[in-house]
């Protein structure tokens, strides 16, 4: 008579493959997102790789000045010979690059301040709350320029942390009502309990039950960098020889490109900006679903009621 064995405890998967499989769920799930995850990808992929997809030096004067599109210049040239086209895939690093970092650094300076300010409490969250409302009423965009007026030779560095010191506060007063709300809950009262530190309560409690909005946060800032930045190289701060979507238009404008007829020169990289905008724009209706579950059967009824026979 054989023994029968006992069956094996199914494995749990690691929390962050569960949390990448829930992202995949809802980003395939909606199609806004989808699509934004679709452009995002062919961002990142001129970005990756712009040599391969428009090879050679992309501000080399090698053709004829403001021509029109063309077999060799698939968009043309710009008034000094440049080719349009090589211009608009290498400048997807530069765009790309402020983009994120600026938006994850604004977004770990919102987590720490907000986060902070609504688990300390008390005069710590009255200072950091003082700070964080300041910020929010200080007009952002005069504030860039100023900025960036007084460093205009640190480049995309300057930038950045331009980006960062304007575009922090918005996402910490998010995160500190997340955290108010969280903070009577019984599982960090157990955690109080148990003698845990503060910091440990906060990386090991609190931030995992808030990266839905943590990464929504990002996907904001993230927009909120690229339209500023790009604003900023349009009138010439920063660097204006970087290779980037916002110097084009700079000089683009500089050189009076929609009257010269060379229009493709401005309106290339203007959808440039606007697409990888949109990019991150449409990726947040995904976190919508994850961190709002109220959408999920509101969404499918909607769907059910459009394939519902007549």
């Amino acid at each position: 008579m054989s023994a029968v064995l006992p069956e094996r405890p199914a494995k749990r998967r690691p929390a962050i493959v569960r949390g990448l499989s829930t992202l995949g769920q809802a980003i395939l799930s909606n199609r806004k997102a989808t699509v934004g995850a679709v452009l995002l990808i062919i961002c990142i992929v001129m970005a990756a790789v712009p040599n391969l997809i428009a090879p050679g030096d992309p501000n080399a004067e090698n053709f004829m000045p403001g021509q029109g599109p063309s077999a060799d210049n698939w968009l043309g040239t710009t008034s000094y010979g440049q080719d349009i086209f090589a211009q608009f895939v290498w400048g997807a690093r530069d765009s790309l690059i402020i983009a994120v970092v600026a938006g994850l650094l604004s977004t770990v300076l919102s987590a720490i301040i907000g986060v902070a300010a609504g688990y300390l409490g008390g005069m710590a969250d009255g200072l950091l709350s003082m700070m964080t409302d300041v910020f929010l009423v200080i007009p952002a965009f005069p504030l860039v320029i100023v900025l960036a007026a007084y460093s205009k030779s640190g480049g995309n560095g300057m930038i950045i942390a331009v980006l960062v010191l304007t575009g922090w506060s918005y996402g910490a007063r998010q995160l500190r009502a997340q955290v108010l709300s969280l903070r009577h809950r019984e599982f960090l009262t157990a955690a109080r309990l148990r003698g845990e530190r503060s910091w440990r309560i906060i990386t090991h409690e609190i931030l995992p039950n808030m990266i839905s909005l943590l990464v929504a946060n990002f996907l904001g800032a993230s927009v909120y960098a690229i339209l500023t930045a790009a604003g900023l190289q349009f009138i010439g701060l920063g660097n204006i020889n970087a290779n980037s979507w916002g110097t084009m238009l700079y000089w683009a404008q500089n050189n009076e490109a929609l009257q010269a007829g060379i229009p493709l020169w401005a309106i290339v990289p203007g959808l440039g900006i606007a697409t990888l905008g949109g990019a991150f724009a449409l990726l947040n209706y995904a976190f919508d679903e994850i961190s709002n579950p109220v959408l999920k059967p509101a969404r499918r009824k909607k769907r059910s009621k459009r394939g519902a026979p007549s």
